[in-house]
């Protein structure tokens, strides 16, 4: 392969990787993917090559007790915490952001896997796949926790980088003004390089475990269910994933199909839906389950196929065009090579999709998430579980130029939430701070030109429709 023209673009990309200390399976994987981008290949994943999948429900499934027990004993559980919350104006780990009494998502995870392994005396490793930008701030987080670790395993490891690429020709970008923005991580998909390439795979085989639960660390809902562990163990399945179904707020999120060609489950994220076809990936009756990023996988079957792949899984591309300074909309564009975990579905033969309830998919993406989080909405009980109190998740709109950022959100609540157990939606426009004990009942909107304040102990009420 000669060095003029594209194929350049991989050697110096290759060269930057090493130069960097990147675990050399992490550069074979990024190359295997450079050489798909390279032959213009998408990720595409059209409509008339898939059709929608129906599940099994966790609310249908007959778990014993002691079966439920076992497989937690043997599982280990991991939280994908490379995340920065930049879209929401921070620049440490979001699993810092306080949720309520001052405790963190990360004081809550931990909590959660303490309790656990008291009530069905497990070992239940947990290990955080943090970023090099998010591991000093949760180990320190995490120091209070003394009997956190698990003997002979880390609390954490870290994922991998790679080079963002130029859209016009495909070789590394140079940013001198802040070198740390050439580099992205490879999406989540990484988590099985990572595994491998650390030698946590084969220790955590050789210390026993048989079982990974694998979620997003600032999702409170993800608890290593026994339940689910124990129906998992016993379908004998290699992977399996956790399926919501979809709601409106889910139209323009991925789903669960499955392919024509090899009747194999596929995710299709919307980076992998052509333009034609978003109408049908909006379509809630035709694709009604989307992923919760709640995943089983078997240590032995990961392994085995790791092993026949020399390390790499080959998932589906996802081609993310974005630019090297997200900030700076005049920045050079540049293509982000990525991967999602849930995509490994397609390659493991007879894995599976089961749907669990909304309580297991509390994601919090944005400040509007943040603030039902933080509400009476949800209890956190002595198991550290959170329980939906209120009848329904209330559908809530802040105004992006004045709660977007955590900062500007906090010094807008100075007294904490309002409760929203009773209410429907609430959507804010202007700039409202609101006073102590403020309750929104039904379907509320504000609107104001000028700063504006709800008094402590104002009942706002609107229409429930």
């Amino acid at each position: 392969m000669g060095m003029s023209g594209r194929s350049g673009g991989l050697e110096k990309a290759r060269a930057k990787m090493l130069d960097a200390g990147v675990d050399p399976v992490a550069i074979e994987t990024f190359a295997h993917y450079y050489r798909l981008l390279e032959h213009g290949e998408t990720g595409m994943i059209p409509e008339s090559t898939i059709e929608p999948v129906d599940i099994e429900s966790l609310a249908d499934v007959e778990v014993a007790e002691d079966v439920a027990a076992d497989a937690i004993g043997r599982t280990v559980a991991i939280k994908l915490n490379g995340g920065l919350g930049t879209s929401m104006g921070m620049e440490r780990a979001k699993s810092l952001l306080c949720v309520r009494r001052g405790l963190s998502f990360l004081d809550i995870i931990a909590r959660q896997a303490l309790h656990l392994r008291q009530q069905y005396d497990a070992r239940l490793p947990l290990l955080f796949m943090n970023s090099f930008r998010t591991s000093a701030d949760t180990l320190d987080a995490l120091g209070r926790y003394e009997d956190l670790a698990v003997d002979g395993l880390p609390l954490e490891f870290l994922q991998n980088k790679e080079p963002k690429l130029l859209t016009s020709d495909l070789t590394p970008a140079a940013w001198p003004k802040d070198p740390d923005l050439e580099w992205c991580p490879p999406g989540h998909g990484d988590l099985y390089t990572a595994l491998r390439g650390t030698g946590l795979l084969d220790r955590l085989i050789e210390q026993g475990y048989r079982y990974v639960f694998v979620s997003n660390s600032d999702n409170l809902g993800a608890v290593p269910d026994p339940r689910v562990a124990g129906w998992f163990a016993s379908t004998g399945a290699p992977f399996a994933i956790e399926a919501v179904r979809r709601t409106a707020s889910d139209r323009k999120g991925g789903h669960f199909a499955r392919r024509k060609a090899d009747g194999r489950i596929v995710l299709r994220e919307t980076a992998q839906t052509l333009p034609e076809d978003r109408a049908a990936l909006a379509d809630l009756e035709r694709h009604r389950f989307t992923s919760t990023n709640n995943l089983w996988f078997d240590l032995h079957a990961m392994k085995a196929v790791l092993d026949g792949r020399e390390g790499i899984l080959g998932l589906p591309l996802i081609r993310n065009v974005k630019h090297v300074d997200p900030a700076d909309p005049a920045s050079p564009e540049v293509v982000q090579i990525e991967t999602a975990m849930g995509a490994a579905i397609e390659v493991f033969d007879g894995a599976r999709l089961i749907e669990v309830g909304r309580d297991r998919f509390i994601p919090v993406k944005t400040t509007n998430d943040l603030l039902v989080l933080r509400s009476d909405v949800y209890e956190i009980g002595a198991d550290f579980a959170l329980t939906q109190v209120a009848t329904d998740v209330p559908y809530v709109e802040l105004d992006a130029d004045h709660y977007k950022v955590v900062g500007e959100f906090d010094k807008r609540f100075p007294e904490g939430a309002p409760s929203l157990a009773k209410a429907t939606a609430l959507k804010v426009e202007g700039d409202w701070t609101f006073g102590h004990g403020v309750q929104v009942v039904g379907a509320v909107e504000l609107d104001a030109k000028g700063a504006q304040r709800v008094p402590a102990g104002e009942v706002l009420s609107g229409s429930d429709d």
